[in-house]
C-alpha cells in the first residue's frame, strides 16, 4: 500500500569511469545529456532529465585529490562512491535518491533504525542553464545503508535552494522516454533489503510473491531474487545477500519511438514480453528497460 508520507523518487546515481563514455552511450540510446555539472568535492555528473521530474545522474570522479580530501573530511557521498567502485568497478548503479522536505528528519529516522550511513551532507554548487542564466543550487542529504553493505545505498535529498530551470529542451528524448516508473534491485535476502528500502522511503512494502515492492508517489522500487530477475528481463544478476540495484524501467510514449532510436544508435536490444531490454554497457551502468505506458 502507499501512505501519504512516502517520499518520491528524485534521481538515480550511476557511477562511471568516463563522462565521455556516458555521453556517447546515452546519445546512442536516444537520450539528451545535460552539460557537465561540477561538485565542490571532486565528483562531476552528466545528467539526463525527464518530464516527470526524475533524472539519471551518471557520476564520475573529476578530481581525485579533492575527492580524497572530501572523504577524509567525512563526506559520505564521495566515500560511498569510492567504496562502490572499489568493490564493483567504475560502471554501475550505486544509489537511489528520494525527495524530502526535511533531510534532518530523515537522518533522525535512519539513526533510530540503525541504518544511517553516516553524517549528513550540505553543499551548494553553481550552474548555468541553457539560456546562460547563472544561479546556485543548494542541497542537504541524509544517507541510509545496510550494515556492512558496500554494494548500494539510498539517500534523501532536500533542495534547500532550487532555482527554477527550463529543462524542456533537455527532456525531449528521441527514444520517447518521459520518466522512470520502476527501479529493480536484486538480493537473496529480500526481507532485510525491502526493510531498508521501506525505511529510506518512509513507506510500507507490498509483498507480491515474486518480489517485494515499495510504492512511491511516482514510481515503484522492487527487490527480487536473481531467479525472478532472469524471468522478468532475461538478464542475469549475481547472487548476494546485500542490496544491488540492477535495472531502471522507463516509461515511453510508444515502443516504436524507442525501437527506432535504438536502431539508429545501433544498440542491441531484446524483448521480454512487452518490455524492450537493453543490457548494461560502458556508460550505462544499469539495465535499461523501456516500457510503453498508456
Amino acid at each position: 500500500m502507499t501512505i501519504s508520507s512516502a517520499h518520491p523518487l528524485d534521481h538515480l546515481v550511476l557511477p562511471t569511469g568516463s563522462l565521455d563514455s556516458v555521453r556517447s552511450r546515452l546519445a546512442s540510446l536516444g537520450f539528451v545529456v545535460a552539460p557537465t555539472g561540477i561538485h565542490p568535492f571532486g565528483t562531476e555528473n552528466a545528467c539526463v532529465f525527464f518530464a516527470d521530474g526524475t533524472y539519471l545522474e551518471p557520476l564520475a570522479v573529476g578530481n581525485e585529490q579533492a575527492a580524497g580530501q572530501a572523504i577524509a573530511a567525512g563526506n559520505v557521498f564521495v566515500a560511498r562512491d569510492r567504496l562502490y567502485r572499489e568493490r564493483l568497478g567504475d560502471e554501475g548503479f550505486s544509489a537511489v535518491v528520494l525527495g524530502t522536505g526535511s533531510a534532518d528528519a530523515d537522518h533522525r529516522r535512519f539513526v533510530e533504525a540503525g541504518l544511517s550511513a553516516g553524517e549528513m551532507l550540505g553543499f551548494s554548487r553553481a550552474f548555468t542553464d541553457t539560456n546562460g542564466k547563472s544561479d546556485t543550487a543548494s542541497f542537504r542529504l541524509a544517507f541510509a545503508a545496510g550494515k556492512e553493505a558496500s554494494d548500494a545505498f539510498l539517500f534523501a535529498c532536500e533542495r534547500v535552494n532550487a532555482p527554477k530551470i527550463d529543462r524542456t529542451a533537455l527532456q525531449a528524448h528521441a527514444n520517447g522516454v518521459t520518466g522512470i516508473v520502476e527501479v529493480v534491485a536484486v538480493s537473496d535476502a529480500r526481507a532485510a533489503q525491502i526493510g531498508l528500502v521501506s525505511i529510506a522511503a518512509d513507506a510500507i512494502a507490498d509483498e507480491l510473491g515474486a518480489g517485494d515492492t515499495v510504492r512511491l508517489p511516482n514510481a515503484i522500487l522492487s527487490v527480487v531474487t536473481p531467479e525472478t530477475y532472469v524471468r522478468r528481463f532475461g538478464l542475469t544478476a549475481k547472487s548476494s545477500s546485500h542490496l544491488r540495484f540492477e535495472a531502471v524501467v522507463f516509461s515511453v510514449r510508444d515502443k516504436a519511438s524507442a525501437i527506432r532510436a535504438l536502431a539508429a544508435g545501433a544498440v542491441d536490444h531484446n524483448m521480454s514480453g512487452d518490455d524492450i531490454v537493453v543490457a548494461p554497457a560502458p556508460g550505462q551502468g544499469a539495465a535499461f528497460i523501456f516500457r510503453e505506458i498508456p
